[in-house]
């Protein structure tokens, strides 16, 4: 279980630091979503619970981590050849690290939004339970599988539509296709021009729009250099037209994120193509080592491929001229996400099973340690209930934290 050491970092102060190197006026963006409710805050919380991961028992197997592993960065998204599958879907703070730390965000996650939701007690536990047994059961099997085939294993959307058992409909949104779904909201055409339409405070384009066009520009003539020969030629085969900052996430706000719209050479303005470029900052746990990464978009990148099934082809990574590290992606390419205010306590429950075995699957694909893991988590419910009890506590401490930063804008 959790329990606060005596000289704990004030979270205010944490969010704080956080705040350095942000840009300033849409710091209140940042706070008003994370005051929505504790589940919000939790989402923009990371730095906090990394500092207190630090002092939690672990079992010293270190591999790459999501860091961020709370139920609402997992999701489903097109692979490469189009088909649909359940993965980790957020890397902003992967790194080497403890694998419990991990398992102990997704857990208190679900503590959390079951609360969220006003869910009994039992529920909130049965899906607590459900995301630790899920993960310690698979891990135990991928212990017993040979190496490629961990590293080719994927759970396909209709597997969670499965465990859903129907419910799909109201539990994840409809699959979002780049051009399509932001066609509509993010691009408009004014004598003839196709560009990216302003949508303040959200969608921006800066004052200084020819400085800004430059920055631009030179970031992905670097991010071109990341890609590998034949996705460089594909990137090649667009222009750019323009971009705009875009406000994202919850504990992405305020850092440099920006939407660009490309068209393709031989079209006619019609074949678009959507990337998002976001700032890559140091991982909340790297504070806490004795290294950091040296590029922080190429730590992003790696970490993604290393522990997702499938990644984006247009993934990579830039340095601006300003040192500040960026990585790319396609803005949305087929995904679709939980939504978990339609979720009822079985869905939450099976969805928690999903989660687990996802994050236990890309364990075993990036570090190699399933056998290691395996051997310490064991085939009873130990784990699973010392996790649930550390999950159900932290969820108290969140609530404080939450009330804390309540006070502090109240003040």
């Amino acid at each position: 279980m959790w329990e606060a050491p005596e000289h704990r970092p004030d979270p205010v102060a944490l969010l704080e630091r956080d705040d350095e190197g942000r840009l300033p006026e849409l710091l209140p963006i940042r706070y008003d979503r994370m005051l929505q409710s504790p589940f919000a805050f939790y989402r923009g919380a990371a730095s906090i619970m990394a500092s207190d991961l630090q002092s939690t028992p672990a079992s010293g197997i270190a591999t790459q981590i999501c860091g961020d592993a709370h139920l609402l960065n997992f999701g489903a998204f097109a692979t490469a050849e189009r088909r649909f599958v359940f993965d980790v879907n957020d890397f902003d703070e992967t790194t080497a690290g403890a694998w419990e730390w991990d398992v102990k965000r997704l857990a208190t996650s679900f503590a959390i939004a079951a609360r969220h939701l006003g869910f009994r007690a039992r529920d909130a536990r049965a899906a607590v339970l459900a995301s630790v047994r899920s993960y310690r059961e698979r891990t135990n099997a991928y212990a017993d599988t040979g190496v490629l085939d961990v590293w080719y294993a994927r759970i396909d959307e209709d597997v969670v539509a499965g465990l859903v058992a129907g419910s799909r409909s109201a539990s994840f949104g409809a699959p979002r296709d780049n051009d399509a779904h932001v066609w509509p909201t993010l691009a408009r055409s004014p004598d003839g021009a196709v560009t990216v339409a302003d949508k303040p405070p959200h969608v921006f384009h800066p004052p200084d729009a020819a400085a800004y066009e430059d920055h631009v520009r030179g970031l992905f003539r670097a991010y071109a250099r990341s890609l590998s020969t034949e996705r460089r030629r594909l990137f090649e085969r667009y222009r750019f037209v323009d971009a705009a900052y875009k406000v994202v996430g919850v504990g992405s706000v305020g850092t440099r994120c920006s939407v660009a719209l490309f068209v393709a050479n031989e079209s006619d303005g019609n074949d678009t193509l959507w990337l998002q470029t976001k700032e890559a900052r140091a991982s909340v746990y790297e504070r806490y080592a004795a290294t950091t990464a040296a590029n922080h978009g190429e730590r992003v990148v790696v970490g993604q491929r290393l522990l997702q099934t499938s990644s984006d082809i247009f993934l990579g990574w830039a340095l601006a001229d300003n040192g500040r590290a960026f990585y790319v992606r396609q803005l949305h390419d087929m995904k679709t996400s939980p939504n978990v205010d339609a979720m009822t306590p079985r869905v939450l429950e099976s969805y928690a099973t999903a989660c687990g075995w996802a994050l236990a699957r890309a364990h075993a694909r990036a570090g190699g340690q399933a056998r290691e893991v395996s051997g310490y988590l064991g085939r009873s419910a130990a784990f699973d209930l010392a996790i649930a009890r550390f999950a159900e506590t932290y969820a108290d401490q969140n609530e404080r934290d939450y009330e804390a930063l309540v006070a502090a804008r109240a003040a």
